[in-house]
């Protein structure tokens, strides 16, 4: 499944921008919320996740990516706005598990993630208490970056270990040259933000790079 990423749309016509992806064969939307600390950026939070639920009638699965220093505090909020799943980084809290099982008391569903100098084991304790497993490809915090190919076999480690409900994500210069190699590696969903919103053709990018998930 292809999740565009609103972080690279233009943000003065997002209910169009949002519109015209999932009309070209976008199954959803990823949300990327930083907040100028655990990063360097800061994007946006709870008012936008709302704007996106209403630009979908609230349909639209809303996958929220959480790079903040203290993801206990924005899930909630998020949550309440519109927000389905949100995703947090191991980096940023002391204890994961409990992490994980307080966002899970939010009635979403869970995701972990790590920066790519992490090491993919420290996922491996939290396999039976998350829904997704996402591999940033890229540093996270900033759009347009060159995909990082020594990430993939983090995916493949990961994918001998998750259960059948449970899906991986991967997050960072997606596009149509890269996208089969994740793919191969057992990729389910991928993020992609400027490939998609910085193209001349969105629609014809878009189908290029679902062309290269079959």
């Amino acid at each position: 499944m292809i999740a565009a990423s609103i972080l690279s749309a233009n943000f003065a016509r997002l209910g169009a921008e949002i519109e015209e992806v999932l009309g070209h064969g976008c199954d959803f939307l990823h949300l990327d919320v930083m907040d100028g600390h655990f990063v360097p950026n800061i994007s946006f939070g709870p008012h936008i996740t709302e704007g996106a639920r209403q630009a979908t009638a609230g349909k639209v699965y809303l996958d929220a990516h959480l790079m903040v220093t203290n993801p206990l505090k924005y899930a909630p909020p998020l949550v309440k706005a519109g927000a389905h799943g949100i995703t947090f980084h191991v980096e940023a809290v002391d204890d994961a598990l409990a992490a994980a099982r307080e966002i899970r008391k939010l009635g979403c569903h869970v995701g972990v993630t790590l920066r790519p100098m992490t090491s993919v084991e420290t996922l491996y304790p939290l396999l039976d208490e998350v829904d997704l497993l996402l591999v940033m490809s890229v540093k996270p915090g900033f759009s347009g970056q060159k995909f990082m190919a020594d990430m993939l076999p983090k995916v493949r480690e990961l994918k001998k270990r998750v259960h059948k409900n449970q899906r991986i994500e991967i997050d960072g210069g997606i596009n149509h040259e890269t996208a089969k190699a994740a793919r191969d590696a057992g990729v389910d969903w991928f993020v992609v933000a400027s490939a998609i919103f910085d193209a001349k053709d969105r629609p014809a990018a878009i189908a290029s790079i679902r062309e290269q998930l079959q």
